[in-house]
């Protein structure tokens, strides 16, 4: 991060990092896609999203905490990224369904232990 801290773009726009413009980043994914053999139109907004819904959401981390490192003011605009998979919904539906059958466990125990 010091080596940025008096980068010119960083100190005038007052962001951390000097940020590509979408067109140069949509360039370089393309480039990218190419070099990989992707046939699919790689965009910054296709990678935003899959970082919201496949890197984050489905790996637990909290809308608001995913907010924050999209950089949104408000938590609706989250939301609009923030499709939900099939996959997240089912694991959190088997934690639970864990989380009862402990409960369960432990109040039998006890009840057998007095």
């Amino acid at each position: 991060m010091k080596k940025y801290e008096n980068h010119p773009e960083a100190v005038t726009k007052g962001v951390l990092l000097p940020v590509l413009s979408n067109q140069k980043s949509n360039a370089y994914l393309k480039e990218i896609a190419d070099l990989c053999g992707i046939n699919k139109n790689l965009t910054t907004h296709l990678a935003r999203h899959t970082f919201a819904t496949t890197v984050t959401l489905s790996n637990g981390v909290p809308m608001e905490s995913v907010s924050k490192m999209l950089g949104h003011k408000s938590l609706k605009t989250t939301q609009h990224y923030a499709k939900i998979l099939d996959r997240k919904v089912s694991d959190d539906m088997a934690i639970l369904k864990q989380k009862f059958a402990d409960k369960t466990n432990i109040d039998a125990s006890n009840r057998i232990a007095n």
